[in-house]
């Protein structure tokens, strides 16, 4: 079995190599992002970083971004 899968623990991926490229002026309430050794993407809360933590593809990810840029996800903002 895989030992890392979704939902599991953020803190058992270990503090080193979170980024947050979705940062902002939000009170310091952050997505976070890790890129994992086999090409996966961990992200999770920075507000509860021993919280889970979502396991995405590297298409997953690609997916996502790209649907966000052209607009696809703008009705979350309404």
């Amino acid at each position: 079995m895989d030992p890392i899968y979704n939902g599991m623990p953020a803190a058992e991926l270990g503090s080193e190599g979170w980024h947050k490229p979705w940062s902002g002026g939000n009170g310091g309430n952050c997505v976070e992002a890790m890129k994992l050794s086999d090409g996966r993407i961990a992200v999770r809360q920075s507000a509860d970083p021993d919280g889970p933590a979502l396991i995405y593809t590297p298409r997953e990810i690609a997916a996502f971004i790209q649907g966000a840029k052209s607009g696809q996800a703008d009705f979350l903002l309404t």
